[in-house]
């Protein structure tokens, strides 16, 4: 499904993730083949209340309780983001996702991308990931078309990896050479196993603390080489790609309650490095350097881990790169590859059975 991209467009991409920090809005200047330019970046908070309503709303559905309320918050915050960016011609809205069952009910994202074109006074893709799941397919990941034409921005000749570490760690086996991203040969893409949710959950638990900054506490421990072996022989990892994962797939708490912090630490830590190289047994070629994104790339500790399985570990933001804003960024991409009528995901990355245009365009 080759293609040919629109004029380019100032497009602004707004992310809202389930860490429930805030809402990151990009602009990206795409034609939806190609990124042209990156543009200013902005950031708007939840307060307490907001996040309390939005966090009221997990695990439900369109139409039940709490779901308005919650879409209210979600809506008002983006409108109030998107007035920092006068310029925008498109605009990119993922949304809030509230619930994600792809083997059952769907996928579930507050925000109505009608009401955003109206108070904007411009067009709004949304509702990007049902068609997927409609089709077939995850649903998730969206980002890695994006990856590929950052791949290609780079210059880069050889296949490479992007892997984001959020709550759970996903990879993104890229091959530039392949100016098609819907290609089978483009791209492959899955979760990897559990990244920061076990380190935040268990910091959390024992200190009261929402993280170990930087990983310093992890730094300090040894890691527990049988609990890494028993987590390795989880099923999943066996599992041929593409497949993704719940949050809470993985309960790594209770295998390391008898350990001190940083051993737990050190541990879980080590996990996450492991499952990402399990991962990579299953790239079509090796790979040249491993690029990594997400809030995971701050934490030394878990960067020091990679670097034993890898050859070639950095954070993406050596390649010039806004490693914190690459979501909203991607959003940003995919509302022009939409707007273009291109394809957003591949049986490559959702395990949808054809490439499919995800997204719904709302014009004021």
């Amino acid at each position: 499904m080759k293609g040919k991209g629109v004029t380019p467009l100032w497009v602004l991409g707004l992310m809202s993730g389930t860490s429930l920090d805030g809402v990151d809005g990009a602009m990206v200047l795409t034609d939806g083949v190609k990124v042209l330019e990156f543009g200013a970046v902005a950031y708007r908070p939840y307060t307490a209340q907001e996040r309390a309503t939005i966090r009221a709303a997990f695990g439900v559905w369109p139409g039940d309780a709490g779901v308005a309320a919650a879409a209210q918050v979600v809506e008002d915050a983006h409108i109030e983001i998107c007035r920092q960016f006068p310029n925008a011609q498109l605009v990119g809205f993922h949304g809030q996702t509230l619930a994600h069952d792809p083997a059952g009910r769907g996928t579930h994202q507050a925000g109505n991308g009608a009401r955003l074109a109206q108070a904007l006074g411009l067009p709004v893709v949304w509702d990007f990931r049902t068609a997927d799941v409609t089709a077939g397919g995850q649903g998730a990941p969206l980002v890695p078309f994006f990856h590929h034409a950052l791949a290609r921005r780079m210059g880069a000749d050889q296949p490479l990896a992007i892997l984001n570490l959020g709550g759970v760690g996903n990879l993104t086996w890229i091959d530039p050479r392949q100016p098609d991203p819907a290609h089978p040969a483009a791209l492959l893409a899955f979760d990897t196993g559990p990244a920061n949710a076990p380190l935040n959950d268990l910091m959390l638990v024992r200190l009261g603390q929402a993280q170990d900054e930087g990983g310093a506490m992890a730094l300090s421990g040894v890691p527990d080489q049988t609990v890494i072996a028993t987590f390795l022989g989880h099923p999943y990892f066996q599992r041929f790609p593409p497949k993704s994962l719940d949050r809470n797939a993985f309960d790594l708490l209770p295998a390391v309650q008898h350990l001190s912090l940083p051993d737990a630490l050190a541990t879980l830590t080590h996990c996450a490095a492991a499952a990402a190289a399990q991962g990579a047994q299953h790239f079509p070629a090796p790979v040249t350097q491993l690029l990594v994104a997400g809030g995971g790339r701050h934490n030394k500790a878990l960067m020091q881990a990679l670097s034993q399985h890898f050859a070639q570990v950095a954070a993406i933001d050596t390649q010039g790169l806004n490693g914190d804003m690459l979501e909203a960024q991607a959003f940003a991409y995919l509302a022009a590859r939409v707007l273009a009528g291109l394809p957003t995901s591949s049986p490559q990355t959702t395990g949808v059975p054809r490439a499919t245009i995800g997204g719904q365009i709302t014009r004021p």
